[in-house]
């Protein structure tokens, strides 16, 4: 083959082609670099707040079995209807993409026999739920929750405990929120309530007003008419019966002692009378976490000065959660009293970003390593390992060359002191501390750097 031809071949072998670009599917989010300073945050204080409250950390798997959520949640429920990612596998099993946390944690508990240990089991959950629902702000079908579950406690403290976590997480991260908060009731007082209800939506014609998934709610589960948010539905709810009225004793007592322990911690609360929760294993105490507007305060009040469900966005709950003592009997464990509530992180952070709450600049440090030449590398890195495991926020940018370009990386990280090494430092057993506010420069023994740095900055593990 002439020589031409040949290196025209090699040419073709080497060449790459650009490929198609793939994008992210609809409803799912990257989370970048500097969106990390959010969720280290919420994160945070979500960890501390259930440390404190004696809340211990499970987690469950993403994939679980399709008939869980479909006996807790509900067959009827819009979870399972509509926005469950379900699939068959390999096995010929129905699975799906957890869609809560609630029935995984409540399977977990059964499973594992923690019935076993001292009552109540108090869990914090946190990570990624999948929803089929259509996105928009504050909404995507791959989400983050973070979730408490009190499991194995039937006094109404426990609810109470559980609102004052959700209020005081969101109280701490400057997000003003009012507690929306209602009873359902048990089965037995329940049955008489949802015949007055079916009786309202048969009169004068209401039932041609349904829209078409509460016309089937009303002959499948008539209870979840009041959770649409439909406009008509939502009118149609206002006027409907309240089931605070028709409570049973026990189940009216239970939620008197609940908003008893608010008042006394000063929870700003509506009693919402149309709240419900969206999933069928609820009963008793339900609520729900709003955003309280800024042009007004947070009072308590009775339904009437509570604010309407359709004058807020369908996302605009921030977390929910309520009581729900026959899901670990149905699920196929003892009878077990439980509460717990979900708090949606995505919706926190869009939160604290319309709020431009300042915080914390995490690329922050106070000293900064910075070197000249292969074998200062070398030796920098080495030093950077020592300052780290002493305790101090210590910097660097080791693949870069220019001390110019170092000390403007420096300034960009605010730090308070750079140390520079350089051949001659090397050569005399020594390095240069600089103060980065005044600028001034000072030569130290390079085994007293870190006698030096704590007498400057303080010991970092005291």
């Amino acid at each position: 083959m002439p020589k031409m031809f040949k290196k025209k071949e090699e040419e073709k072998v080497f060449k790459v082609r650009r490929g198609k670009f793939v994008s992210r599917l609809r409803g799912m989010k990257d989370i970048l670099p500097d969106e990390y300073k959010y969720w280290n945050l919420v994160i945070k204080k979500a960890s501390e707040l259930s440390k404190a409250y004696g809340f211990r950390r499970v987690d469950t798997p993403v994939l679980e079995s399709w008939e869980l959520f479909e006996r807790s949640s509900g067959r009827s429920s819009d979870v399972v209807t509509k926005e469950m990612f379900s699939f068959i596998d390999k096995n010929n099993d129905k699975i799906a993409l957890r869609p809560e946390a609630t029935p995984g944690i409540v399977r977990a508990y059964i499973e594992h026999g923690m019935f076993n240990l001292p009552q109540p089991v108090k869990l914090f959950w946190l990570g990624p739920v999948f929803r089929h629902d259509k996105p928009q702000a504050g909404r995507f079908r791959q989400f983050s929750q973070f979730n408490l579950e009190n499991i194995g406690e039937p006094s109404p403290v426990a609810d109470a405990e559980l609102i004052a976590v959700t209020y005081y997480f969101f109280r701490e991260l400057q997000i003003d929120v009012t507690i929306q908060i209602n009873s359902i009731g048990c089965p037995l007082c329940r049955k008489d309530y949802l015949v007055k209800l079916e009786n309202f939506y048969k009169e004068r014609g209401r039932r041609v007003k349904l829209c078409h998934d509460c016309k089937k709610r009303l002959i499948k589960n008539p209870l979840r008419l009041l959770d649409c948010k439909e406009k008509l539905c939502v009118e149609m709810a206002s006027e409907a019966p309240q089931i605070v009225d028709g409570l049973c004793d026990d189940c009216r007592n239970h939620f008197i002692k609940v908003l008893e322990y608010l008042d006394e911690l000063d929870m700003p609360y509506n009693l919402h009378s149309t709240l419900v929760r969206g999933l069928d294993y609820y009963n008793r105490t339900v609520f729900e976490i709003w955003p309280t507007p800024a042009e007004s305060q947070a009072t308590k009040s009775a339904d009437a000065a509570a604010p309407k469900k359709d004058e807020l966005p369908r996302q605009a709950a921030l977390g929910g959660g309520g009581r729900y003592d026959g899901l670990v009997e149905y699920m196929g464990g003892r009878p077990t009293p439980a509460c717990g509530f979900a708090i949606g992180l995505e919706r926190v952070i869009l939160k604290i970003k319309e709020k431009n709450i300042p915080l914390q600049d995490e690329e922050k440090g106070d000293i900064f390593l910075a070197q000249l030449g292969d074998q200062a590398r070398r030796k920098i890195m080495k030093l950077f390992e020592v300052l780290r495991k002493a305790g101090f926020n210590t910097r660097q940018a080791f693949t870069k060359d220019s001390l110019k370009s170092q000390l403007e990386i420096a300034n960009k990280m605010g730090v308070k002191y750079t140390l520079i090494l350089g051949q001659k430092e090397i050569m005399d057993g020594t390095i240069l501390i600089r103060d980065m506010e005044s600028g001034i420069q000072e030569i130290i023994d390079y085994k007293k750097i870190v006698a030096e740095i704590e007498k400057r900055l303080g010991n970092p593990a005291k």
